[in-house]
């Protein structure tokens, strides 16, 4: 490692605080009602609840939600047996995986034991206090004992992760490999460099999916396992002993179709390499150093296929892609153990992903790299959301058909959707809208059809069955793009291609623009040349002119300039008199809605009232009921400034339009957002809990408040924006905008179609 590295490392586990994990309460303890309930005296009950019905425990205590990462330092990574203490980092490490990738709670023990009777004794003495066990860096052969020993004794998931994880991936990669190259997996030959817990759990999984035994030589540090050998034999390697004569490695590669290295560096030779089948699959997984390095692999055999066990090379076999996943499956679900079929369940899944288009996250952790199924990707990536979303469903699934389900999942429809809803936060709040949107048939102009992000978008919006894109943009750039990110979209098929230089399509629009604006200095040229060269203007004039049911932009370029175009062509409905922008933040407890943050720079009272109507009605089609609250630097009349006074005067404004809408105001940002500081300043308020809809008095205000409510409580994640008061469907998303905020504001653009406005 070099020195900066190492130097960076040891500040990263250093500060802000040692290390890199901490425990945090999930419930309120801020009166001493919270404390009574949390502890004495009220935290019998639950007690007295789980002596009579154990099985209580899943719904009263985080026992479902907690995993042991257990280790006593015997192997650490490449480091050896370096003890428990010095282990500890890297448990505290996998412990942020299982939080980062499936929301599971880790303790991470590490144990001073390596006598594997007394350590077994201690693990399974935990039981009562977790739903899972990841053994860790635990040395082989004894891990094999300690697994099974566990397995046998514990009702609850015990999993070896440096065996069955590496495994699994492992396993994967040959499926997709074989399948790139047509071969079978009845019919190949496996070279095995290595014969530790990896090496021959994953020789157990690939035998499970058809691979043949007699088809599989091993090689290990003292040279082939060969049937009568005594030098370094257990009996998990004496599953594989051959009858040979060959004694090395070099004896035995000769036609081998797939080379497994789980051993050390530089073993796997460029003239052994040449001697395989034709396409082999050689995954070279010793850490820091492969087998072989995957540059002198293709040097002398271009028709190879490279796996390595690092992130600096194409299909890196990284435990981290089924782990977190396969137990979230496995606590869903409250299986007793993770048994072999759940393990293949979880093969096939990921197999079966890295077929699919690559979502534009993990596009952009991997710019440049032209990720779709093939040679250099026969696995997916590491940050791939998806994968929570189909490995857990899976392991849950066969944890349930082979009956070690405690609580089988009977909808898993809706089982995915919760994990989806963990990936992308947003989906909770999404859902109603989702549901307006789908079934509808409606149309949606995409006015930037060129860019990337929104081509994904526009995959998902077919996938999800939201709307027919209409994409605005030159057929031949867009048909590349397509074809770059790997996507099914098909032009005609499953989506439209508007070309802003056919003729067919801007002309009508040329005139339209040209009627609308003469009086405005914009004569017939200069309307078709912004016709031609303004997305937003000519996706809005087809909207106008009905081509399309309801439009997005922005995505390239100032909000101000979409805005005004919006404003422009498609104009404001018939009883509203301005627009206004709205914003919602996905907070960890709530959604919060912010307006306007990009169109009134200084509202008057009758302004001020319109934008809360218009945004509680909008709010509603999320399926939440509004509370508005009406902000201002004073609360409840204490100040006599203009600003408070118009703040004011909107009240009463919206009470005289809409009196059944829960609205208050003037108000201070704390006093909207507590109940605690609300009581106190002002208990007679019509609030009961946190305003979920914030009215500011000017744009300034608006837009810094929801950027910095985003960056410093959202995670940065928002819908938005959402424009009010437009004659069509229209809204504006900004140039940060990910995939994942485009399709959700094509729901909203969708939902505004098929629902009129009230």
């Amino acid at each position: 490692m070099d020195r900066d590295l190492r130097d960076a490392a040891l500040e990263y586990h250093r500060l802000p605080a040692p290390g890199k994990i901490s425990v945090v309460p999930t419930k309120a303890m801020a009166t001493q009602r919270d404390l009574a309930l949390a502890y004495s005296p009220g935290v019998a009950e639950p007690c007295l609840v789980i002596a009579a019905d154990p099985s209580q425990a899943d719904e009263l205590t985080a026992r479902s939600n907690l995993v042991a990462v257990v280790t006593n330092g015997t192997a650490v990574l490449g480091l050896g047996n370096i003890g428990p203490l010095a282990g500890k980092p890297v448990m505290e490490g996998k412990a942020c995986l299982f939080k980062k990738f499936a929301g599971i709670d880790v303790f991470d023990i590490e144990l001073a034991e390596t006598d594997p009777d007394a350590l077994i004794d201690t693990i399974a003495r935990m039981e009562p206090t977790f739903g899972g066990i990841n053994l860790e860096d635990i040395k082989a052969p004894e891990c094999f004992y300690i697994e099974q020993k566990l397995r046998e004794r514990m009702k609850i998931p015990v999993f070896h992760d440096d065996q069955h994880g590496t495994a699994i991936i492992v396993a994967a990669a040959i499926l997709n490999g074989l399948k790139l190259v047509k071969k079978d997996i009845a019919d190949v030959r496996l070279v095995c460099s290595g014969a530790g817990a990896a090496a021959l759990a994953c020789l157990d999984l690939i035998v499970s999916l058809g691979l043949r035994r007699e088809h599989i030589v091993v090689s290990d540090v003292f040279g082939v396992v060969y049937a009568g050998r005594a030098e370094g034999m257990d009996d998990n390697k004496a599953r594989y002993a051959v009858e040979t004569s060959a004694r090395k490695l070099d004896d035995i590669i000769d036609g081998a179709d797939i080379f497994l290295g789980l051993s050390a560096g530089n073993v796997l030779k460029p003239e052994m390499v040449k001697r395989m089948a034709r396409d082999p699959l050689i995954f070279a997984m010793a850490n820091p150093t492969p087998e072989i390095m995957p540059q002198d692999a293709l040097a002398v055999r271009p028709d190879a296929i490279i796996g390595t066990g690092r992130s600096d090379f194409p299909n890196q076999i990284n435990n981290v892609l089924c782990f977190p996943f396969i137990f979230r499956g496995a606590l869903d679900c409250g299986a007793t153990t993770i048994n072999d079929a759940m393990k293949l369940a979880t093969v096939r899944a990921l197999a079966d992903l890295a077929m699919t288009e690559v979502p534009e996250v993990v596009a952009a952790a991997y710019k440049g790299e032209g990720l779709r199924f093939g040679r250099d990707y026969l696995i997916p990536k590491p940050f791939d959301p998806r994968l929570i979303e189909v490995i857990a469903p899976a392991v849950a699934k066969a944890a349930a058909d082979t009956g070690v389900a405690r609580r089988p999942i009977a909808d898993m429809a809706d089982y995915r959707s919760r994990l989806a809803r963990f990936v992308y936060r947003s989906g909770n709040a999404m859902q109603p809208v989702f549901a307006v949107a789908k079934g509808h048939g409606k149309s949606l102009l995409l006015a930037e059809g060129e860019e990337e992000r929104v081509l994904r978008a526009a995959q998902i919006i077919v996938d999800e069955g939201l709307a027919w894109p209409k994409l605005v943009g030159r057929p031949a750039v867009i048909e590349e793009q397509i074809k770059a990110c790997g996507l099914r979209l098909a032009p005609g098929h499953d989506c439209e291609i508007l070309d802003p230089q056919d003729e067919r399509v801007y002309a009508e629009c040329a005139e339209l623009y040209h009627a609308r604006r003469e009086r405005e200095g914009v004569s017939a040229g200069l309307a078709l040349s912004e016709v031609r060269g303004n997305a937003t203007v000519l996706a809005s004039l087809l909207l106008t002119r009905g081509v399309g049911d309801a439009m997005l932009c922005g995505v390239v370029g100032r909000t101000a300039d979409h805005l005004a175009v919006i404003r422009n062509v498609i104009g404001l409905r018939d009883d509203v008199r301005t627009l206004a922008v709205m914003q919602m933040l996905i907070l960890p407890q709530h959604q919060l809605f912010i307006c306007d943050t990009h169109y009134n720079a200084d509202p008057n009272a009758e302004q001020v009232a319109e934008i809360a109507l218009l945004a509680a009605a909008a709010v509603r089609r999320f399926g939440i009921t509004p509370r508005v609250a009406l902000l201002s630097h004073s609360s409840f009349g204490s100040s006599a400034s203009p600003e408070a006074q118009k703040m004011r005067q909107a009240r009463v404004i919206i009470h005289e339009r809409a009196p059944a809408l829960v609205v208050e105001g003037e108000m201070r940002g704390d006093a909207a957002l507590s109940q605690a500081v609300l009581d106190q300043e002002f208990p007679d308020s019509d609030f009961e809990g946190p305003s979920n809809v914030l009215v500011m008095p000017n744009r300034d205000a608006a837009n810094i408040s929801y950027n910095l409510l985003r960056m410093a409580a959202g995670q940065g994640l928002t819908v938005g924006g959402i424009l009010l008061g437009a004659a069509k469907p229209a809204h504006i998303l900004t140039p940060s905008s990910t995939v994942r905020r485009i399709v959700n504001m094509a729901a909203v653009a969708v939902a505004g179609a098929a629902v009129p406005k009230t």
